[in-house]
């Protein structure tokens, strides 16, 4: 892991799903009427949620990240042969109490009380993004919620990234990105933030431009890693 000190920060910008949030939590409520095919569905989920975020922006056909989670949802329980109403609607509204990494409020606390804004910029509706968040318990360490929902495309084009600082009022240089997701990551990189990718389960890294600044397994270390603009 590699880490370094950011400085002249006034906003820490987090992704929500993977990074905050753990999106295999949703499946882990009901792994037993899932049974052994728990863990195939719940990566195919993830993995076709991701896919249809890209594929809809290149193909200009947006709708929100709701819909977006139950066609990849249905296509993964199709995929492995599960057949089950209810257990969709259940699966459907675990996305939206999902647990969040259990370093997650402490390092918020932190940031907040030294003095930085602190977001979520997020493919999520912004439905699903307040549930989570209250779900969570994060309502008192969140300063804002950005969703993507209101200009229409998906991470990682860069209008997503800008509404960080349109929001803000901020230069890119002075936001602390951090994302789960290295192709997110570098999304925000080559827009100009400083940039943190949670590697959290020890993954490859991405052949993308504009890689993170820094790396580091949890949230945790965060805090340390900022320094306040003057």
């Amino acid at each position: 892991m590699t880490e370094k000190r950011f400085d002249g920060i006034r906003a820490c910008v987090f992704d929500a799903y993977g990074t905050l949030f753990d999106v295999h939590s949703a499946v882990g409520q009901h792994r037993e009427r899932l049974g052994d095919k728990a863990d195939a569905v719940s990566n195919m989920w993830r993995m076709k949620q991701l896919q249809y975020t890209w594929l809809r922006s290149l193909m200009r056909r947006y709708v929100d990240f709701w819909q977006v989670t139950g066609d990849s949802l249905d296509f993964a329980l199709e995929a492995n042969e599960v057949d089950d109403a209810a257990l969709r609607d259940d699966l459907m509204n675990a996305y939206l109490a999902l647990e969040c990494y259990p370093e997650v409020k402490d390092v918020l606390t932190r940031l907040k009380a030294a003095g930085m804004t602190t977001a979520i910029l997020s493919n999520g509706s912004p439905d699903m993004l307040q549930a989570a968040v209250r779900s969570a318990g994060l309502e008192s360490v969140l300063d804002d919620a950005l969703s993507v929902d209101a200009i229409g495309i998906y991470k990682p084009d860069p209008d997503v990234y800008k509404m960080a600082i349109d929001r803000f009022g901020l230069e890119p240089t002075q936001v602390s990105f951090q994302s789960s997701n290295a192709w997110d990551a570098a999304g925000a990189a080559t827009f100009g933030f400083q940039v943190a990718w949670v590697n959290r389960f020890g993954q490859a890294r991405e052949r993308l431009p504009d890689g993170a600044d820094a790396e580091i397994a949890t949230l945790a270390p965060l805090p340390d890693m900022v320094t306040s603009a003057a």
